[in-house]
């Protein structure tokens, strides 16, 4: 007994050591974390998180506090890009952004998903909060769990790799289409030298539903024509690592709707979006955290994680 104890014991931390950086930081990406963050995001406390209302700003200090912990610097001086908006009244909101810095200055690679929702619905007699817990508490809980799996790999990446969370995509996409015109009008970091390459962007956005119970490893993935492997990443990776999805894959001229991929796509960054469909709590009052599949968010989050460890590291990228 005491031998075989002893076996175990040297056996053990070879296990643990012969995971490759990339497996670490992929195994580290669990269930209860998903639960937690959609659980805290999707809560009344919040208020539907709207944009420049108090729920919203008190969820921008909970994400920025999550990057903090998890070390993840900040990608400006302060984890907040500020923007205003005229919405009837001028509307102050703010993205939150954090990143690992890479090897390579010159050249970056973007995850984002959208942290804002509906909010408040004045006068109804029941259920008043838009909750957002699909839309899109779930690809929010994608990006803090992708952010710590980086640095839980313990390896510096080959590109700088920012974690973005945007605000005020419910009105319009305007976080994400701030942060693409602030990004490419801005004066340079480095003197004489161009801002870093934006070389790829993945959005999530609504990724824990089924429609129904017989597609529960249903996910669209939308890809740009021009990048094939994409497409090929994600088959790959599903076989290799058992993920429990099954992938359709859509062009990205039939996307419903908008989401935060479109600025990037528009100056002709390559993007991944994945999504699990529209369904009937779709911007309802019904949007709630028990409604969600987590173990899909879990299985789309890896996929999405394993996209960008490749958006950062492969050398031909």
């Amino acid at each position: 007994m005491r031998t075989l104890f002893f076996i175990i014991i040297l056996i053990l931390p070879v296990s643990i050591y012969s995971q490759s950086a990339l497996e670490k930081g992929l195994y580290s990406i669990n269930k209860p974390d998903a639960e937690k963050y959609i659980g805290i995001l999707a809560s009344d406390s919040l208020e539907g998180r709207k944009a420049g209302a108090a729920g919203g700003l008190m969820a921008s200090e909970y994400l920025k506090n999550i990057f903090q912990e998890a070390g993840i610097v900040s990608w400006f001086d302060t984890y907040f890009q500020s923007f205003e908006y005229e919405y009837r009244k001028s509307v102050k909101m703010r993205n939150v952004l954090g990143c690992i810095r890479g090897r390579h200055a010159d050249e970056v690679v973007i995850i984002g998903a959208h942290y804002d929702h509906l909010g408040i619905k004045k006068n109804s007699p029941n259920d008043s909060i838009y909750n957002g817990a699909d839309d899109n508490a779930s690809g929010v809980s994608a990006v803090l769990q992708i952010a710590k799996a980086f640095k839980e790999s313990g390896e510096q990446p080959l590109r700088t790799v920012i974690f973005a969370l945007w605000d005020g995509e419910e009105m319009g996409l305007l976080g994400s289409s701030f942060f693409v015109k602030d990004y490419y009008n801005s004066v340079p970091v480095f003197p004489l030298m161009s801002a870093p390459v934006i070389k790829g962007y993945i959005n999530c956005d609504m990724i824990g539903r089924n429609k129904s119970e017989s597609d529960a490893t249903h996910v669209v993935s939308y890809f740009s024509p021009e990048r094939p492997e994409f497409g090929e990443w994600l088959k790959d990776d599903i076989e290799k690592y058992g993920l429990n999805l099954a992938p359709e894959f859509r062009s990205m001229d039939k996307v419903p709707g908008g989401s935060d991929h479109m600025p990037f796509q528009q100056k002709g960054v390559p993007v991944i979006f994945y999504n699990t469909d529209l369904h009937p709590d779709y911007h309802k009052l019904t949007d709630h955290a028990d409604r969600i599949n987590y173990d899909k968010v879990v299985d789309i989050t890896k996929a999405a994680y394993l996209n960008l460890w490749n958006m950062a590291n492969l050398k031909n990228f």
